[in-house]
């Protein structure tokens, strides 16, 4: 049942992925959100985001940003790390996803999509047929809405934990 909200890896950060072996693995396209996966909510792109997709274009990925916000939240941000940016997303639904691979000319067989929310990242992300990256959330102050869905996403990793416990 809560099979499709379930990520192919959990992990603490966005900082954290190994990036060098998915570039070994033939992924070339990073689909990102930004709020609280690569900075607390609402800041701007700090220098460990902009060294991270410095890292990122020399090794060669094509990256773009995937964000349910506004034009002026995501394209300062996306000016600052040198990304693609796809705004008002409508995440989960699968056409921003769609959207962003075609921008960056990639495909679900060679882009990955990182986020920090299972209900609108990873749900649509695994939707639009992508290998998917929950991270933990980097700050807790979040709007309301995404504090009362957080409450609902412990139930779900409660059982993903227990299956991957499992396996």
């Amino acid at each position: 049942m809560f099979k499709s909200f379930f990520p192919d890896e959990y992990l603490d950060s966005a900082y954290e992925i190994d990036y060098d072996g998915l570039y070994r693995k033939g992924i070339r396209g990073i689909l990102f959100d930004i709020d609280n996966t690569l900075v607390p909510h609402g800041a701007p792109a700090d220098e460990r985001a902009v060294r991270l997709f410095e890292k990122l274009h020399e090794r060669g990925f094509g990256c773009c940003l995937v964000s349910n916000n506004k034009k002026p939240r995501v394209e300062p941000f996306a000016s600052a790390v040198g990304a693609h940016y796809l705004e008002d997303a409508g995440k989960p639904s699968v056409k921003g996803y769609q959207k962003a691979m075609e921008i960056l000319g990639t495909d679900t067989k060679n882009t990955v999509f990182v986020g920090d929310q299972l209900f609108t990242d990873i749900y649509g992300a695994k939707r639009a047929g992508l290998q998917t990256f929950l991270v933990k959330p980097i700050h807790p102050k979040e709007e309301i809405q995404i504090v009362l869905k957080r409450y609902l996403e412990k139930i779900i990793l409660y059982f993903y934990m227990k299956e991957e416990g499992d396996s």
